[in-house]
């Protein structure tokens, strides 16, 4: 019953984010994108610790939950708007994720769990969120750091304190998952440039 019951949580939370009206192109196909951010991030945490605990499971899948509802651009487009929106979105994925979670029979101390997950709580003295975390960072390595590039291509400084403040949100274990990845030639540059 319990397989089920994770089953049927994520296959909600799934659902919600097949909304997600932005798409992307995977394979030549279109794919709704934060349904593709769930996928990636369940593979990366598998790939990463493949014996996660069922809430560490559940909070990668939902990280991004419904995340369109909330854009950047209703928040100041400053450092300051920039801390206002993600708190926002954790509260919100936290809330949406933890209804989903007790419609499906979970209990307060597994909603809980996934809340300060998601919420990265404790993220220094907690392994759990830091395994997220270092999920979190290598989805966005892996995935999504050579648009990023390629967005921000003459900005060659912001590209290298972005690979830094990544790189202080990781793990030891993380680092060395990150730079065993395969990265396009431009991202190792700056990479490199961002740990001399």
């Amino acid at each position: 019953m319990a397989g089920n019951k994770f089953e049927n949580t994520i296959a909600a939370f799934d659902a919600i984010n097949a909304e997600d009206p932005h798409m992307e192109i995977v394979k030549g196909k279109e794919m709704p994108k934060e349904l593709l951010y769930g996928h990636r991030m369940t593979g990366m945490l598998l790939d990463f610790m493949p014996d996660a605990s069922e809430t560490l499971r559940l909070a990668a899948r939902c990280q991004h939950i419904k995340r369109w509802e909330i854009p950047r651009e209703d928040y100041p487009m400053d450092r300051k708007g920039y801390l206002m929106w993600r708190t926002k979105l954790k509260k919100f994925h936290g809330e949406l994720a933890g209804q989903l979670m007790k419609e499906h029979g979970y209990g307060e101390a597994a909603i809980q769990e996934v809340d300060d997950l998601l919420n990265k709580r404790r993220l220094k003295t907690d392994p759990t969120v830091q395994v997220l975390e270092d999920v979190v960072c290598l989805v966005f390595l892996k995935y999504y750091f050579d648009d990023f590039i390629a967005k921000h291509r003459d900005e060659e400084e912001k590209l290298v304190d972005i690979v830094q403040k990544t790189w202080k949100k990781m793990s030891e274990k993380g680092h060395k998952a990150a730079l065993a990845m395969e990265h396009s030639e431009e991202a190792l540059g700056i990479v490199q440039k961002a740990l001399a």
